[in-house]
Formats: structure tokens, sequence, C-alpha cells
């Protein structure tokens, strides 16, 4: 089973972060993955016309879709194209979660999003994650949000990492359900990392990426191609690849 996850498109009319966007789907066709997540960040503010564009070019693919928001993203726009989506299930609290069952696999999406923040809390949404963890009937989950669950060394992102980590540490490690690893987006740059005594990732993204920088005087050059994860799950085993296109 092969799920890509992308990340941080951040289209707006200013840009040409949809053609990067074409060239990862034009990779995917090789490639022919079973399931497609989008964790957050596809336009750079509220353009209503970027998720326009952007469903129309998810909507011939061979494989589904599953959309997270990002703290660049418009909720409501969101949830107009995609919030009544059979895979998805939004909740009271108008976050725009995800839930999809894939051959003994379950795909969990945790908007992580505050409102008019950068950074993300995940503190408000936990009594939904458990239920989700326990409703997967013995398959292992794997869980996907927008902001990152562990330090980077990078200042400027890690001020607007995920909160309300403490709470989601102890929530995966009381549960009787499985968590293969949590992977995120919102640093433009792949990491892997642990968190909770599992792998964390970070995926790239399909804007242009941020240096690998630790605050120093000199900030590091940078010139990566569009990036994407593929997540491998096969033989109750799961691998994570990192891939620039």
């Amino acid at each position: 089973m092969l799920i890509a996850q992308v990340s941080d498109i951040h289209a707006s009319p200013e840009n040409d972060h949809l053609q990067r966007f074409d060239r990862v789907l034009a990779w995917l066709m090789y490639l022919r993955p079973d399931i497609l997540v989008l964790s957050g960040d596809l336009t750079d503010g509220p353009w209503r016309e970027g998720y326009i564009k952007i469903a129309a070019r998810l909507k011939p693919q061979k494989y589904p879709s599953l959309v997270l928001p990002g703290n660049s993203d418009d909720l409501y726009l969101m949830q107009t194209l995609w919030g009544k989506d059979k895979s998805s299930s939004a909740i009271t609290t108008g976050a725009l979660h995800f839930v999809y069952d894939l051959s003994g696999l379950r795909l969990i999406g945790l908007d992580s999003t505050v409102d008019k923040q950068d950074y993300g809390s995940v503190a408000e949404h936990l009594e939904w994650l458990d239920k989700q963890l326990k409703d997967a009937k013995g398959s292992p989950s794997l869980l996907f949000m927008h902001h990152h669950v562990f330090e980077t060394g990078i200042p400027t992102l890690d001020k607007s990492m995920c909160r309300g980590l403490g709470q989601l540490e102890a929530l995966i490690a009381c549960t009787s359900a499985k968590v293969l690893a949590i992977s995120a987006g919102h640093v433009h740059r792949p990491l892997a990392g642990t968190f909770a005594r599992i792998p964390a990732y970070i995926c790239g993204s399909v804007c242009p990426a941020n240096p690998v920088w630790f605050g120093a005087e000199n900030i590091p050059p940078v010139s990566d191609s569009p990036a994407l994860m593929i997540h491998r799950y096969a033989s109750n085993n799961l691998t994570s690849h990192h891939v620039c296109v």
C-alpha cells in the first residue's frame, strides 16, 4: 500500500506553485499511489480560485485525496469544497479532520490549526482523536497533521510548532491502539524525528524550501526541488521515503 503525502503548496496568483504541484502530480502518475494526503497550506491565504484549481487537478487522478488545512489556509473555503467529502469528518468545533480506512490501515488527519494564528494546537481535538484510534478495531493508524510535533532547531519555525503536545503524548502512550507514526508539514523541509516513542516526520514542501538554518549569523543557501513523501505499508511494516521531483 502506497500513501503519498504532499504539503505546503502555498499557491497564490503571484507565484508558480501550482506548476510545481503539477510536477509532483506528474511524478505520481508513475508511482500510482493508493491515496494522496495533502497536509495543509494549500494556498497562501484566502484564494478561492486557488482551491478550485487544486480540486480540479485532484479530480481526474485515479486515487482518492484527503485534505487537511494549514495556518495559511481559509478553513471556510476549504470546507465548501471538501468538508462534505465522504472520507472527511468535520466536527462541531469547525475543524476539518479526516478518517479513512484502507486495507487494514487507518489514516487519521488531525486539524491542528488555530484561528488567525501561525502556531497549531491539538488540545481541543484529543477526545475526537482518542475515539478514532479506538474505533480502528485493531488496525494500526497513521496520523497526519499540519504542524510539527518535535523541535527542528530552526528557531523561527519552532515558535509556531504544535501545542498541546504533552496531552497528545500521554494519549498515544496510554491508548491500546497502535499509532505507527506521525507525519506533518509546515516547516518546508524534509525531517525525521521521534515523538511519544514513535517515528515522527515532516514532509518537504511543494513551495520553495526553507534553509537548514539553526540561528547562526550565516544562512546556508537552499535550492531544493518540490518535495513529497511516500509512505509504504506492507507486511505490517511502515517505511517512509522523502522524494524530490
